[in-house]
Formats: C-alpha cells, sequence, structure tokens
C-alpha cells in the first residue's frame, strides 16, 4: 500500500489560500477516482476538491474552518501499490455555492487597508496569512494575538476564534474575510427580461427555525447572512455614503437595440442586453474622471490603472455574484456583451474561477431588475464608488424643438451613484453620474455594431 498525499488545489493566479468548509470523506472512507473528498472557500468561491486517485481517505490534516495555502497537503489517501507520493490536485473548478466579495451593497476585507504592521517572526505560534490580515485591520497587536485562545489543531487559532473575539471585544461588527450576497429573485419586466445584471435585496437563509410561543419564530442567521451583516457594517463605518440622482432619456438607446438586437444574434450567436452598453458608458465616464477609479489605504489614494467593472449576476438560488470585466475600457461593444454574457452564464451554472470574482475597481448593479426606479447601494469596499440602475419606464417629458416646447413619450431612467466622500466630492460624484447619463442619451440610432 502507498501514501497519497493530496494537494490544495491552485485555484487563479491572486488566490493563496482557502478555508475548509467541511469533509465530505471521513478517515477510513473508500475514495473512487474524482469523488469529492472536502468542500473549501476561497474569498469569492466555494468549491469542491475532488480525488486524483482511487483508495482509502488516512487523515484530514485541516479541520473545518481552518485556512490552508495552495500547495499545503490536506489529506492522506492510502492507495494500491507503488510508492508514497506527493502529486498537487486537479485544479478547483467546479464551484458549488457563490460567495462574493465583493457586490453590490457589501463589502469586502479592504486588503489594501492594512493600519497596522506586526513582525510576527517573534511569536511561536502560528498564524495564518489571514488571522494576520484581520489582526492588522483591527489593530490587534501580536502580544494580544498571542492570548486569544484557539479551538484548531494544537490550539491553533483560526478566523472565527479571531471573529468571536472581536466581536465580544467590540460588542458589533468585526471584518470578515468573505463576502457573500443574496438576493430575492427578481420579478420579470420589461426591461430586465434579457438583462442579467441584478441589485442585491437581501433575504434571509432559513436554516433553523425555532418556534416560541404566540406563532412568533426565532430564526437563527446562517453563516452567508452573518457575513453580510457585519460587511455591510465595515463598510458603512468605513466610508460616509453620499448617492446622487440623475435622470436619463435613454430613449434612442432603447430603440436602437430593438432594432439590431436580432441581426446581431444572428451574427454574433449572442443576445445583446443593455448591461454591456451600461458597462461601456461607466468605462467611458471612468477614463473622463479617473479619481472614480481609485481605493484608499489609510491616508493614501490608491489610482487604479486598470478599469475593471464588476456586475452583479443573479443565480437560480436568489444568491448574487459579482464577476469582474477586466479591462473593460479596452473592449469594444461586441466584445463587451460577449464578456457579459459568458460570465453571467457561467455564474448561473457554478462555472466562475476565484480570479474572476476579484480585482474589480468599480461595480454597477442594477436595482430596476426588481422594479426599483433608483436605489442608495452600499459602496464595495475597497472601492470609492457603485453606480445602480434604475428601472427604464415609459414616461411623457418636455422636449426641446426649433418649434418650441413639446410633450413626447419617452423611455427614461434614474441612476444612482453611491460615493465615498473622503476622497469624492460631490462635484465629482455628480459631474461622473452625469457624465454616464451623458453618453447613454446620446446613443447614435445609426451606429453600427
Amino acid at each position: 500500500m502507498a501514501q497519497y498525499e493530496l494537494l490544495l488545489p491552485k485555484m487563479g493566479e491572486s488566490v493563496a489560500e482557502a478555508t475548509v468548509i467541511k469533509w465530505v470523506k471521513q478517515p477510513g472512507d473508500s475514495i473512487d477516482l474524482d469523488d469529492t473528498i472536502l468542500e473549501i472557500a476561497t474569498d469569492k468561491v466555494d468549491s469542491e476538491v475532488p480525488s486524483p486517485v482511487a483508495g482509502k481517505l488516512v487523515k484530514q490534516l485541516f479541520a473545518a474552518d481552518e485556512v490552508a495555502q495552495v500547495g499545503d497537503v490536506i489529506a492522506i489517501i492510502e492507495t494500491e501499490g507503488g510508492e508514497p507520493s506527493t502529486t498537487e490536485a486537479p485544479v478547483a473548478e467546479k464551484p458549488i455555492a457563490e460567495e462574493i466579495e465583493t457586490i453590490p451593497g457589501i463589502a469586502q476585507l479592504p486588503s489594501e487597508n492594512t493600519t497596522v504592521a506586526t513582525d510576527f517572526s517573534s511569536s511561536e505560534r502560528f498564524y495564518s496569512p489571514l488571522v494576520k490580515s484581520i489582526a492588522a485591520q483591527e489593530n490587534i497587536s501580536l502580544a494580544e494575538l498571542d492570548t486569544i485562545k484557539g479551538s484548531g489543531a494544537d490550539g491553533r487559532l483560526n478566523k472565527d476564534d479571531l471573529l468571536d473575539y472581536i466581536a465580544k471585544k467590540n460588542g458589533g461588527g468585526s471584518i470578515l474575510t468573505k463576502t457573500v450576497a443574496i438576493t430575492a429573485p427578481a420579478p420579470p419586466t420589461s426591461q430586465t427580461s434579457e438583462n442579467k445584471v441584478t441589485s442585491s435585496a437581501p433575504v434571509v437563509n432559513k436554516t433553523s427555525t425555532t418556534s416560541v410561543s404566540g406563532g412568533d419564530e426565532i430564526i437563527e442567521m446562517d453563516r452567508m447572512r452573518k457575513l453580510i451583516a457585519d460587511h455591510m457594517v465595515m463598510s458603512k463605518t468605513t466610508s460616509p455614503h453620499v448617492t446622487s440622482f440623475v435622470e436619463a432619456d435613454v430613449t434612442n438607446m432603447v430603440l436602437w437595440r430593438n432594432k439590431v438586437k436580432n441581426s446581431f444574434e444572428k451574427r454574433e450567436n449572442e443576445k445583446i442586453t443593455f448591461t454591456p452598453i451600461f458597462v461601456e458608458a461607466v468605462a467611458k465616464a471612468i477614463k473622463d474622471f479617473p479619481m472614480i477609479n481609485v481605493s484608499v489605504n489609510g491616508t493614501q489614494i490608491i489610482k487604479k490603472n486598470n478599469i475593471n467593472i464588476g456586475m452583479a449576476a443573479a443565480l437560480p438560488s436568489g444568491n448574487l455574484i459579482v464577476p469582474v470585466i477586466r479591462n473593460a475600457d479596452q473592449l469594444n461593444l461586441v466584445g463587451l456583451t460577449k464578456a457579459v454574457n459568458d460570465l453571467a452564464a457561467r455564474a448561473r451554472n457554478s462555472k466562475l474561477k476565484p480570479d474572476e470574482t476579484q480585482g474589480g475597481t468599480f461595480t454597477l448593479t442594477n436595482v430596476g431588475s426588481f422594479g426599483n426606479v433608483m436605489g442608495t447601494p452600499i459602496i464595495n469596499q475597497p472601492q470609492v464608488a457603485i453606480l445602480a440602475v434604475g428601472a427604464i419606464k415609459k414616461k411623457p417629458a418636455v422636449l426641446e424643438t426649433e418649434h418650441g416646447d413639446v410633450i413626447a413619450i419617452r423611455h427614461m431612467m434614474f441612476l444612482s451613484l453611491s460615493y465615498d466622500h473622503r476622497v469624492v466630492d460631490g462635484s465629482l460624484g455628480g459631474m461622473f453620474v452625469r457624465r454616464v447619463a451623458d453618453y447613454l442619451e446620446s446613443w447614435d440610432l445609426n451606429r453600427e455594431i
């Protein structure tokens, strides 16, 4: 008999670690090739780790909720014959539950906003990078960290131990390491039947219900709901939020899309929705006002070179995930359409990779998918602005013509921009959302695509 060392697989260039969520196989269980052995969670996506060999699980080297680094040996599998081996497991590309960071209305751990630099080399105790990041963000010294009791193997301190300690110490919200988005399913509207961007109206996943007298029920928050609560509080306490609104006449945009959508689908085998049009307008406006494409690190403003736009995509479960369109300003409308459709489809089918939900510099969310005309979204940390697009409604509007003012039926919509008043003042925020509206209003009915 030989022993096979299962390694934590690579999950993308920017993903260095993952948290063990649940062991599907227990020591002594038989394992077939490609059987799921455990479930892991990165900052953005939960995945299954399959077995590259057949045999019997001998040992689990990480407990649930512990953090492993890519390349760590996470399990020992006994196989038939051969010599002991260490082979990297296949890349985990089978997400089972989308959890984000980074979604409209919910913040993520601000990796660029560390406030304390601590030398951990002087401690004899092991701390994962995740624990170190949380400790630095919460201004917890090494001496204080060493006093916190850990529940992991050999007294190891895991993230839940630290978060529980912070919650008791501060009496409230702490900074978590994952971001999750949960939304109510979107009812169909005239705008969004073909538009895959949605907003972030949260609902509770009822996993534990206890009846009490009088017919009331106590519903215990599940893991996702707790993460959402903490992240929303963190974003609101981190950034002073201001929201500016603009109403846009998007009649030409709507008529143009209606004119080209059938021929475009025949030619490209892709449906063109409003989403890529919104993304294009946002990318253009960011190039005009680059200081909206920044993040904050203490007293430093980090101006982003790339324009990476996150879009909120609805999932069949009602959850929400925000895949990122990288370098959106470098794509034409055909490229944006294909990128939007591809990311939305793979999000719905649980095929997104962790890298594809990271690195966003600006977020777009569609509150119109619920029939809402406007909203005040919460900033997606560490970004400094988020744009909500409302439902497109037909309204009577005053038009100025060479023969005087007339009243006509127009397609109108509201744009809502929430921004971080630490670094974005009303003039910049107002001009930016107005510029996005200008690009949408000035749409060329004769544009070729």
